[in-house]
Parts: C-alpha cells; structure tokens; sequence
C-alpha cells in the first residue's frame, strides 16, 4: 500500500497509507479530525525491509559500487602457485 502526505492547515503533514484505488485529494486528519488536502508528492511504494526492496537496492548499488574480484577470473584455470622448498641450499641458488 502507497504511503501519502497530507497537510493539515492547523496540525501540519501526516502520512496515511491508503490503498492506490482508494486515495481521494482530502483526508481527515487523525490529530484535530479537521479536513486536509493531499500534498502534491509521489506515493511511496517501498517498504525497505522486503526482500524484493533489498534486491531492487543492491542492483542499483551495483552500478556506482561494484564488488571487488580478489579471485582469479571466473571460467578460467587458476595456475597453482609455485613450490616452495624448504631446503637451505636452494637459498644460494641464483634468483631471476
């Protein structure tokens, strides 16, 4: 359900949660019971703790905030690291 804002001339903006096919330009308010005008905003359809709002916002986030890859590429064959050893006459070897 759209969250609206209304303005009350005497107690200020409220929300109401209203269903889209029910939503009228005026609303009592809940504080003085007076009769309010509907603000000229968009509804907001979004309740961001559902699991369809955190995937719509990390796909966004994806755009300005990619993930960082510390592996190897995905599909190709990761080379394995070359041996160590440990024995202390290949210290004296020469390196490259």
């Amino acid at each position: 359900m759209p969250l609206y804002e209304y303005r009350c001339a005497e107690c200020g903006p409220f929300d109401l949660f209203v269903p889209m096919s029910e939503v009228r330009p005026d609303a009592a308010c809940p504080s003085c019971a007076g009769v309010s005008r509907r603000a000229v905003t968009a509804p907001r359809l979004g309740h961001g703790r559902t699991t369809a709002m955190r995937l719509l916002d990390s796909t966004a986030r994806t755009a300005s905030e990619p993930a960082v890859v510390s592996g190897s590429i995905p599909g190709r064959p990761r080379t394995p690291p070359r041996p160590v050893s440990t024995d202390p006459r290949h210290r004296m070897l020469p390196r490259r």
